[in-house]
Formats: C-alpha cells, sequence, structure tokens
C-alpha cells in the first residue's frame, strides 16, 4: 500500500465500521515521549496520548525494557489457570498508593469499562441491594452498563437500548453553568426523597474530574459532603480514577486532593504506559464479597501490561513525575488564562493539575456551546503541528492530555500553535 494518510483513510473507509470515529485524519508510524509522527514523517505535539493513555510519554524506555523482559518469560498464561509475580507485585503496589496502611485489594482486568463493570458486581455483592447512582455529564465506558452510567446521550447511547436497570443519574458540580456544590448534594438527597430509598443504594460513582463530560472538578467540598453521605446511609463510594488518575491532576490520584478515602477505585488509561490493563482496588472486606468464580476474564490482568505497569510506577518515583505533573499544570494553566483574557470565544478555563480544558461558547454566553468554532480550533491546532481532541456533552471543551514529563520549552510551543489556531479559526467564521 501507498504509506499515505489518504491511502488509508481510503482503506479504513472499506474496512472498518464508520460507528468507529478517529479524530485526526492521519495514520500514525512511530511516537516517542510527548512527540508523534505520521506516515508521511510529519511531526506533531501530541496532546492527545491515546486519551489519557501515555502520561510517562510514548515508548519509555523503562517500559518497553520491562515488557521485552517479560516477553521472554511469559506473554500469556490466564491468571485464574497459573498465577504469576507480576500480578501479585502490582496489586500490592496499587493497594498501598489507594489504600495506605489500610488492608485494601485488587483485582486486574483489562478496559476501564470491564473495571468499572466489575466495580459495580463488587458493590452490589457487597450491599446486596441493585441500586447504583452517577452523575450528569459522567463517562463511565462503552458497554451496556457503562453506557447506562454515563449522563448524556450522544454519541455513547444512540438506538442501543434497553439500557441496564436500576441506575439514578443526578447533577454534578458545574459552578460555570450554575450548579454548585450545595446544589448538588441537595439533588442528590432529593433523588433519595422521590426515586430510590438510599437503603436500596449499593454505590454512587463518579469522577473526581469529569473527563469525556468537560474536564469538570467535583471540588473539594462536593467530595466531602459525598463521602460524608454516603458513610451516613452505608453506601460505598466509587471513584473512578480512569481517566484523572496516575499524576494527571498533579496528585498520583484525584480523590487525594480532597483527603477523602473512598471505598473502590477505578483505574486503566496510564497505568501500563499504552498496554491494555485495568482495575479495581478497594477496602479489602468489599472486595472479597463475590464467592470464587464471580471475577476474572481471559486476558484480565495479562503479564505483559502488569510488567509494563510496574515499570510506569517506577518511573513516577524515580523520574519524580507528580513535581512534573504540577509544574506541567502551572505552566499550561498560565498561558491558557492568557488566551482566554485574549479570545471571548473562551468561556471558561478549568481542571486540574496538567488537565485542563478550554470551553468555547458564543457572545460569552455559557448556555451558548460552540462545538464548530471548537472543532475548527482542534483542525487548526493540527495543521499547526498540535494533536487535540474535544470533550464536554455539547462537544464544546477543548481538552489537554499532555504527557506529564512534556518538557516545558515544547509545552510553551504547543501553546503558541494554540494561539494561532484560535486566530485562524476565528478568521475562517
Amino acid at each position: 500500500m501507498n504509506r499515505t494518510n489518504q491511502a488509508y483513510i481510503a482503506s479504513r473507509v472499506q474496512n472498518v465500521p464508520q460507528g468507529l470515529v478517529t479524530a485526526h485524519p492521519i495514520f500514525a508510524d512511530k511516537a516517542q515521549g510527548s512527540l508523534l509522527w505520521d506516515v508521511e514523517g510529519r511531526r506533531y505535539i501530541d496532546f492527545v496520548g491515546g486519551i489519557g493513555v501515555q502520561n510517562i510519554g510514548h515508548n519509555h524506555p523503562k517500559v518497553v525494557a520491562a515488557v521485552h523482559k517479560q516477553l521472554e518469560r511469559v506473554s500469556h498464561a490466564a491468571f485464574q489457570v497459573a498465577g504469576y509475580d507480576v500480578y501479585v507485585d502490582l496489586a500490592a503496589k496499587l493497594n498501598r498508593l489507594v489504600g495506605g496502611d489500610e488492608p485494601y485489594k485488587t483485582l486486574l482486568v483489562t478496559t476501564g469499562a470491564e473495571a468499572v463493570e466489575n466495580a459495580i458486581k463488587i458493590a452490589r455483592a457487597y450491599r446486596n441491594v441493585p441500586g447504583i447512582i452517577s452523575f450528569r455529564g459522567g463517562f463511565h465506558g462503552r458497554t451496556l452498563l457503562g453506557a447506562t452510567l454515563t449522563g448524556f446521550s450522544a454519541p455513547y447511547r444512540q438506538n442501543f437500548g434497553p439500557f441496564a436497570g436500576e441506575v439514578y443519574h443526578t447533577p454534578y458540580p458545574d459552578p460555570y453553568h450554575g450548579i454548585s456544590s450545595d446544589d448538588a448534594i441537595r439533588e442528590l438527597n432529593n433523588l433519595f426523597a422521590t426515586q430510590i430509598l438510599p437503603e436500596r443504594v449499593a454505590a454512587v460513582i463518579l469522577e473526581p474530574v469529569q473527563g469525556d463530560g468537560g474536564f469538570l472538578p467535583a471540588g473539594k467540598a462536593f467530595l466531602q459532603a459525598l463521602r460524608a453521605l454516603t458513610e451516613k446511609h452505608g453506601i460505598l463510594l466509587i471513584l473512578d480514577e480512569i481517566q484523572a488518575g496516575f499524576g494527571r491532576t498533579g496528585q498520583m490520584f484525584g480523590f487525594q486532593h480532597a483527603d477523602i478515602q473512598p471505598d473502590l477505585v477505578t483505574v486503566a488509561k496510564s497505568l501500563a504506559g499504552g498496554l491494555p490493563l485495568s482495575g479495581v482496588v478497594g477496602r479489602a472486606q468489599i472486595m472479597d464479597a463475590p464467592t470464587p468464580g464471580g471475577l476474572g476474564g481471559t486476558y484480565a490482568g495479562n503479564p505483559l501490561a502488569c510488567a509494563a505497569a510496574l515499570a510506569v510506577l517506577d518511573v513516577f518515583e524515580q523520574e519524580r513525575l507528580l513535581e512534573k505533573s504540577r509544574a506541567l499544570g502551572q505552566t499550561l494553566r498560565a498561558g491558557l488564562d492568557k488566551l482566554a483574557a485574549e479570545f471571548k470565544e473562551i468561556g471558561t478555563v478549568r481542571g486540574m493539575g496538567a488537565m485542563l480544558g478550554l470551553e468555547f461558547v458564543r457572545d460569552g454566553d455559557p448556555f451558548q456551546p460552540d462545538a464548530d468554532f471548537t472543532q475548527a480550533v482542534i483542525d487548526q491546532c493540527r495543521e499547526g503541528g498540535l494533536l487535540v481532541i474535544k470533550c464536554g456533552v455539547y462537544r464544546n471543551t477543548l481538552r489537554l492530555l499532555a504527557p506529564l514529563n512534556t518538557p516545558l520549552d515544547l509545552a510553551q510551543e504547543a501553546l503558541t500553535i494554540l494561539h494561532g489556531a484560535i486566530e485562524r479559526a476565528r478568521a475562517k467564521r
């Protein structure tokens, strides 16, 4: 085949279903650190990172070496058939990272949606009641239950129903659109009064910073109030850290900003540096609620991915990635705030740490989302050599998911490209 983007796009149209969307009309050839090159040799600053997967950058040498070493030992055995050291070593590390000195246990699976599904199973097994509460604007995967939990319709629901039962949605804090932490707690109590009694609720699940829903932080006050409310009623609190976790917000996990302790935590994305791996990390007595045989999966906790994840966690410690994440977040935030002061199309800048987004609106009105302008900026960013993608219920938020070890001069180059992209998109209106 002729190695051009257009040739591969033509083959894609013929061989891949249209329901699978690709954000940019390019095909990747190689990647390293914060950079990606397409099949035509063009260089891009990659501020998507496989949608928040490459927090330590593409092809980190320590991850590559760890996977190569494990490949020469065992590539797959199925943990349900024969155990292997990297699974239990990784579980022990995750238990300490999430639970501290408390007894926690970890189930390793393959995808973020699979982690969410298992967290719900575990919660229902422990509480022996069916109700699950999630939040409008939350994203928890594309499976039937994942789409049910997800708090917006397009594009994830379409005509895929009927959806899973006993799932209830309630507002998530969004100060820019007039929903305070107190409002969100009030609506949750109203849900208890009108739709499901709290004693019938197994768990509440939420992202500490909504990812696909628009990079909305829940906020310390809301997370603390929610933790108190769930403890009052004996409801489990599940924190979905699939996108916010592993340093993205400046702490290892987003919930740590609020000084709370969740009962279950779902992890995935950047856990294994690009290999498919996810997990549920939770209080030991809760994790032990399903009886033998109730949990598992053929590829769950694949040894190659476990070896990669152990290397990722070593990189975080050895290369002080949390410090780098905070420095990167400060650089990006300062640059985005300058853009917001210059361009009236930017309604707000929000996020935590290096997990930052720009919401584009018309006439400065939070209730007039401008998805078309957002897409125009994204396209112009690509033309300038920067890869970014959108998010938000109305797809009008541009999100930045830069590798946490992105050099600050490269981050400044990305901000310059973004500035030019907004200017060109405005000129073409």
